[in-house]
């Protein structure tokens, strides 16, 4: 039986239905599945491009690479999971003093809403993510709204999962 679960962009109140693929990514579908819902500070992808994302306390054990990739497409749901070393650098803004996630591992868990995306990060090389879930209504609004992130800013603005 197919899963959904829900995301939304709560202050710009749009939202997109995702389909988990548990066939390709069953062990990151479950670990995900089993700690919703949650919402989260949003960010826009500095390196990868088309991305919004936030970060969560991990809520599992890292399942290693499931259906991963680095070279997500419009509509890919991905997990990545961090240690705080590799988050709390300078380079990404973040500092273990003022990210709220500073946690010793966080899942970093992004929406891809167009083209022309590339996972790699100039301190460490490609980052592959698992994609665990695919959207499958309200891209195209969705989109809208990144890029509108993108260019007025996320101050404000969080991400939230939930189950559908």
């Amino acid at each position: 039986m197919d899963r959904f679960i829900e995301i939304a962009l709560t202050k710009r109140d749009v939202r997109v239905k995702v389909k988990l693929l548990d066939d390709l990514a069953p062990k990151t579908c479950e670990i995900v599945w089993n700690a919703l819902p949650f919402e989260g500070e949003a960010f826009h992808g500095k390196y990868a491009r088309n991305e919004v994302y936030t970060f969560v306390p991990a809520p599992g054990a890292n399942p290693g690479r499931e259906n991963s990739t680095i070279t997500p497409i419009p509509g890919d749901v991905t997990a990545f999971w961090f240690d705080r070393s590799i988050i709390a650098t300078k380079s990404h803004g973040y500092s273990a003093e003022s990210d709220p996630y500073a946690h010793d591992e966080v899942v970093d868990l992004a929406v891809f809403y167009e083209r022309n995306n590339l996972l790699l990060n100039p301190d460490y090389g490609f980052v592959p993510g698992n994609v665990f879930g695919t959207v499958v209504e309200g891209l195209e609004k969705f989109a809208d709204a990144c890029q509108d992130l993108w260019r007025a800013g996320a101050l404000g603005e969080s991400f939230a999962y939930r189950r559908l």
